[in-house]
């Protein structure tokens, strides 16, 4: 079926690739253990913390899976991706087929605002961390979240 870039696909929700090296590395896009999640799971746990990973939280309303969670202290862990989240240093708008990709970012930050909204109702406290934040600074900020526990969103 043709898309409005006049490129058709076998699919017609989806976009083809450009090429087959492009679809090797979208494919390769992990939905749990990026590397920044890896590195930061690894530091939390090697100061003594214990949490649970990928952990699936059934709220009224709502099925959130942060990347990290600390049950007992109700702290969610958030490791966004630049791209995928559109952050606002890192986040480009997409040239080719943004018939596709514009409305599935925008999805995605809509997503994050609404399980931010789950979790803050439900009495958690969440900790959003960009890929591109640096490690100390990524750890700070889910160790204060850890021992305080206070209600609201961190972005680092």
């Amino acid at each position: 079926m043709p898309q409005p870039n006049g490129e058709a696909t076998t699919d017609a929700r989806q976009p083809r690739a450009l090429s087959p090296g492009r679809s090797r590395n979208m494919q390769a896009n992990r939905r749990v253990d990026s590397k920044p999640e890896i590195k930061l799971r690894s530091a939390l746990h090697a100061r003594g913390l214990r949490f649970r990973k990928d952990h699936r939280l059934d709220l009224p309303g709502a099925r959130v899976r942060p990347d990290i969670v600390f049950t007992r202290r109700k702290v969610a862990v958030f490791v966004d991706g630049c791209f995928w989240h559109v952050c606002p240093v890192h986040g480009r708008q997409p040239t080719r087929n943004e018939w596709y990709w514009t409305p599935k970012l925008r999805r995605n930050v809509e997503r994050d605002e609404q399980a931010n909204a789950a979790l803050q109702d439900a009495g958690w406290s969440v900790v959003r961390v960009w890929e591109h934040a640096g490690l100390e600074e990524a750890i700070q900020a889910v160790l204060a979240a850890v021992e305080h526990a206070p209600d609201g969103t961190r972005r680092v």
